[in-house]
């Protein structure tokens, strides 16, 4: 009433200034104060007279006796306190223009630190709940004051820039970056992006409604994803799962996300799954069948193994189909994986990429990929930084990328201080500008917001976007792990956290969207749902099945049925030849490859036919017949060694222009793409993409050979593996330039030896080849066989020249793959000696052999190691059953190259009469001398020990 005021602190940024308000002052001229409740000292002073109250608001006001430090640390305000200024007489002097505008351009700094700074003090981390601050978003480190407060200033939104009283501003900036969603945005360098992002969030506050049937969606995705994980942990004590628990928000986000690219025209999408929360997808995502999944851990190995192993039911690749909220579909694939983190991820863009190639996708809009990530993963593994320097290269974009980071903040037992030096997990990211959604996985409306969000923009901007959910792991790497070991405290703090199921549920009760008893019966429908198909895996024994994520359909592939000939007939032949040669007339072709192009445009039946030419020919020919092309890797289109030439450049005006591609109509396509400086991602990309797309020869291949080093877990992993772990076959071509000429340990070997360990159970292909034509017809065979196996490709560097190293037309129209060649000039009753060997070092025995006029010397071509050619090796041994001698000879050292892997094998096939020996370099531990004189030195003595 007159003549009383009322004065209360109150909790909260804007209440807190707003009592030392000018407001407040104009009331001082009362004449009796009832009360005041005061946090300056937490005492209530009643009767006082307005004497005694305007003296002690002016000690407050000046800040005396600590007072805004103590009732800025009572209420956890993020900011430091702000004293009294003389600021507030400073207005309405002669400089008061300028004043207003130094005051703009300081507003301006602090909106622009809110917008790169906001995320330092958001509430990100579930398990934290304590108030951040940042002395860039303090007011006062601007040299603003609280009497700014009620100040108008410019501030830009949908329409421009519109006026707001400073606390507004500082009102939407705090929601918008520093609540529940942090976002790294503003390194990115393109300015219509960045406006973009502001004026979708800023204006929402980075909260847009969502409708009840959302919200409750998102409380089911929850209850299901919580009750799969107990119920697993309760029915099968011990079992490895890699449990979700702390992290099932990441479901909302991933349900709101095929929601959302459902709705914008998406079909399929491909996941890269991380191994916690894999099975949860499996489940309660794409619908694979409970029992089956039950069915799995009965039957699983013993718990007790160490970790890594029986875990088959976590890495098989599946599908099924995803409805959302709207009643649309869009098929889900998830691909299957192998324990080496983030290794699936350049997999998973190879196979989308084959997808949108095959639907002619150029809006890459209807596969999309989903790599789903580890924080100390994503921070750890270098493979991310190479997928992320691919997502806008012209040869292997797909659109962009949504990364889901399940930010558990923990490796296996390594805390984020020893797992990286950046600030983020998700640093590296920002290499391609992509924006950055920190987000808090307790709070699973936040979750959903920036799921959109990320949609949208992926879908605008074509630009990978990165979702980084922090949340937890309530329980250890593994569910036999015991984490406490290593950080006792964090798992003090998990133990008391009630789940993000419990604190949505109790909040939607709260702010009646649901009554308790319905959401007790949600909870029941999803503990009977696991009851009965646990049931049902009782009855029958049920497994996971592998799925593959084709590019083609079943219907595509039978009207391409594989047939065995390689051959073809001279007509198309030259025809394809003719095109080879053939450039557009106003084209100016660089001089030295003038008669290249002369040589294959008179195409006739004595022309000679080189290394590269028959790789054209191949290749010419697959596509003539239908089939699309794929050649990737380091200077692909030329060729490391200048024997390709598959992309010609104008001399004049550097266009580009690719025969291959206009070979008939009709015919399938050509990419040539030479690579970013990479062998692990781009080995993994490409076996993704022959995976998917079995109507498409795709070849990777080495700068040199031992450059392969560098993609060991694609080759382990994935080529040598998959179909044995996951059915999953490819047709995947690797090219490896190997041979020795003297120049040094580098790049000598493509280390066949590594390989040739890898071979089992027929699962892949590894040659050596001697002529072009055999290089012509192997190519063919991994389209016209009925065999789905990589080859591995040892191919010749000073061999793609020299004069001997030539085939005929009639020996690609007439012949075939052969996998071993005998000595056409041999004469069997006067042989005493074998020897065997392989590519390269044939012309050097070759050589030696011509010169001493050897008749005693067969010398017998190994084309094909694995699968190993028995049947032929045997004819060859019993043809030359006079010559108890019998010589492996190979220019890698002994511990090297097929020695130790056909030595047995050639020992079972040989006559009892015969005996088996070496000739060649001694072991080594590097892979070849250094010195081009010692090189030539061994050379002689291991043709000498083999020939003489």
């Amino acid at each position: 009433g007159q003549g009383a005021i009322i004065a209360t602190g109150a909790i909260g940024y804007d209440a807190a200034h707003q009592g030392m308000s000018t407001q407040t002052l104009s009331a001082l001229g009362v004449s009796k104060v009832m009360s005041i409740t005061c946090t300056y000292d937490h005492r209530v002073i009643q009767g006082a007279e307005s004497g005694q109250f305007l003296q002690y608001i002016h000690t407050l006001i000046n800040g005396e006796e600590k007072f805004y430090d103590d009732l800025f640390s009572d209420l956890h305000i993020p900011f430091t306190s702000v004293k009294w200024s003389s600021d507030v007489t400073s207005i309405g002097l002669g400089n008061a223009d300028q004043e207003i505008v130094e005051k703009q351009a300081r507003v301006q700094q602090l909106v622009n630190a809110y917008r790169v700074r906001g995320h330092l003090i958001a509430h990100l981390d579930p398990l934290v709940d304590e108030p951040k601050n940042h002395p860039e978003l303090d007011p006062n480190y601007y040299g603003l004051t609280v009497w700014d407060l009620d100040r108008e200033f410019l501030f830009s939104n949908k329409e421009g820039y519109s006026k707001l009283p400073l606390r507004d501003i500082l009102d939407i900036l705090y929601a918008t970056y520093c609540g529940s969603i942090g976002v790294e945005f503003m390194n990115i360098q393109d300015p219509e992006q960045k406006k973009w992002l502001i004026q979708k969030m800023e204006p929402s506050r980075n909260r847009p409604p969502l409708p009840r049937e959302r919200k409750l969606q998102l409380l089911k995705v929850l209850i299901h994803a919580e009750g799969f994980e107990r119920y697993l942990h309760t029915k099968f004590v011990g079992h490895k799962r890699f449990s979700l628990e702390g992290a099932e928000s990441f479901m909302t986000i991933l349900d709101v996300v095929l929601d959302e690219l459902a709705d914008t025209g998406g079909e399929r999408v491909v996941i890269g799954m991380a191994h916690r929360g894999r099975l949860n997808v499996l489940a309660n995502t794409i619908g694979k069948s409970l029992a089956r999944i039950f069915s799995e851990f009965e039957g699983s190995v013993d718990p007790k193994t160490i970790q890594g192993s029986g875990d088959v039911k976590y890495h098989l690749g599946a599908h099924g189909i995803h409805r959302t909220l709207n009643g649309k579909e869009i098929t889900v694939e998830v691909a299957p994986n192998p324990s080496h983190l983030e290794a699936i991820n350049p997999v998973v863009e190879g196979m989308v990429r084959a997808m949108q190639d095959r639907v002619v996708d150029s809006e890459r809009k209807k596969a999309i990929p989903i790599l789903v990530h580890g924080d100390a993963a994503f921070a750890g593994q270098g493979i991310n930084a190479e997928i992320l320097n691919l997502s806008q290269l012209k040869g292997y974009r797909t659109g962009g990328t949504i990364h889901i980071i399940i930010n558990n903040q923990i490796g296996f037992t390594t805390s984020p201080d020893d797992a990286r030096s950046t600030p983020y997990c998700t640093d590296v990211a920002k290499m391609v500008q992509a924006p950055i959604f920190h987000v808090n996985g307790d709070n699973p409306e936040a979750c959903a917001r920036v799921a959109s969000l990320a949609v949208i923009y992926r879908n605008t901007f074509k630009k990978d976007v990165v979702i980084d959910m922090f949340c937890y792991r309530k329980y250890g790497h593994n569910e036999g792990d015991e984490p406490s070991y290593t950080q006792p405290l964090l798992y003090k703090k998990i133990k008391n956290q009630p789940s993000t199921r419990e604190i949505y549920g109790d909040r939607l009760i709260l702010d009646k969207e649901l009554t308790r008893e319905e959401l007790e019966q949600m909870q029941q429908d999803a503990k009977s749902r696991f009851e009965r198909a646990h049931e049902a895996s009782h009855k029958r024994e049920m497994h996971l099945k592998a799925e593959i994520a084709l590019a083609v359909t079943q219907e595509q592939i039978e009207a391409m049925q594989p047939f065995r000939e390689t051959k073809v007939s001279f007509d198309v032949l030259r025809e394809v030849a003719e095109k080879l040669g053939t450039v557009p007339p106003s084209f100016a072709v660089n001089s030295k490859l003038v008669k290249m192009l002369e040589l294959r445009h008179k195409f006739s039946s004595e022309t000679k036919i080189d290394w590269g030419f028959a790789e054209a020919l191949a290749f010419g020919t697959l596509m003539y017949e239908g089939n699309d092309v794929r050649l990737s890797g380091e200077d692909v289109g030329r060729g490391t060694f200048s024997h390709r030439h598959a992309i010609l450049y104008d001399a004049n005006t550097g266009d580009e222009f690719i025969p291959l591609e206009h070979v008939r109509d009709g015919q399938g396509k050509f990419h040539a793409f030479d690579s970013l400086l990479s062998e692990y991602a781009i080995l993994g990309y490409e076996f993704g993409y022959s995976v998917s797309d079995p109507l498409s020869l795709v070849l990777w291949e080495a700068q040199f050979g031992d450059f392969a080093n560098g993609a060991q877990v694609i080759i382990d992993q994935f080529i040598a593996a998959s179909e044995a772990k996951w059915q999953q076959p490819c047709d995947l071509v690797l090219l490896l330039p190997h041979g020795y000429e003297g120049q040094g340990p580098e790049h000598s070997s493509a280390r066949l030896e590594r390989y040739l360990q890898l071979c089992g159970e027929d699962n892949m292909q590894v040659c050596n080849l001697s002529t072009p034509a055999q290089y012509f017809h192997v190519l063919r065979r991994q389209m016209r066989d009925a065999k789905r196996k990589p080859l591995i490709m040892m191919t010749p560097k000073s061999l793609l020249r020299h004069p001997l190293v030539i085939s005929t037309p009639e020996d690609f129209t007439e012949g075939k793959f052969n996998l071993v060649i005998d000595d056409a000039n041999a004469v069997p009753a006067k042989v005493n000696r074998v020897v065997l060997c392989s590519a390269k070092v044939y012309y050097d025995a070759l050589q030696m052999h011509r010169e001493q006029k050897l008749d005693n010397v067969a010398v017998v071509r190994v084309e094909q190691f694995y699968p190993y050619p028995e049947k032929e090796l045997r004819a060859i041994a019993e043809k030359y059953s006079n010559a108890p001698d019998v010589v492996w000879l190979q220019e890698e050292p002994k511990n090297m190259g097929a020695w130790h892997f056909l030595a047995d094998r050639i020992r079972e096939t040989i006559l009892p009469s015969q005996k088996l020996r070496y000739a060649g370099r001694s072991a080594s531990a590097s892979t070849a001398t250094g010195s081009l004189k010692r090189h030539q030195m061994e050379q002689e003595e291991m043709l000498k020990d083999a020939l003489l």
